[in-house]
């Protein structure tokens, strides 16, 4: 038996397998992204009215199952997304997020023997975007994040902390942008 077997166990095992499966049907673009809602829906997320999900990544299945998948409704999911589900992921009412954005629900260096476990162990924890929220092409957004109403995420920011309700972030690591000037 491997090493990974004996670290997560034949149950884990066979509920990998079964969302890798699942995963490999949402990537498809077989699937229109109205389908794909109900399709979640079907396996056990919650899922608003008139969300749109185009084909994503859905990782770490076995830990959470669908379950861990909220999407309010109006919400948008653009193609290539990672959605790490080792925690919950919880989206409010319209929300965006755009091709290729990250969320990632855990942080873990390797095998319980690995040599960095002790000085970086393992962390879980949910993510929380809130609702009227935007977060640009290729960002990722860590563990245990929560993004307050009406935020915006700058396109490639990595956001570690947590960010206040009507604020933009961008860089990496993601940091408060002033308000730009507005014309007329």
């Amino acid at each position: 038996m491997g090493k990974a077997l004996r670290e997560i166990g034949w149950g884990k095992a066979w509920r990998y397998g079964w969302g890798q499966l699942v995963s490999t049907i949402l990537r498809s673009g077989l699937v229109p992204p109205q389908l794909r809602a109900s399709l979640l829906r079907l396996f056990g997320a919650r899922i608003g009215p008139a969300a749109i999900v185009h084909p994503v990544t859905l990782s770490n299945l076995y830990r959470t199952g669908l379950r861990g998948l909220e999407l309010g409704r109006d919400c948008f999911v653009g193609e290539e997304c990672l959605l790490d589900l080792a925690a919950p992921i919880r989206l409010g009412d319209q929300v965006t997020l755009a091709s290729r954005v990250v969320v990632t629900t855990h942080m873990n260096v390797g095998y319980a023997d690995h040599p960095l476990q002790q000085s970086y162990p393992s962390k879980t924890a949910e993510v929380r975007i809130g609702s009227g929220s935007f977060v640009g092409a290729g960002a990722t957004l860590l563990a245990g994040v929560t993004l307050g109403e009406r935020c915006l995420v700058a396109a490639g920011a990595v956001v570690a902390e947590d960010v206040p309700p009507g604020a933009a972030v961008a860089g990496v690591p993601a940091r408060v942008s002033e308000p730009a000037e507005r014309e007329g």
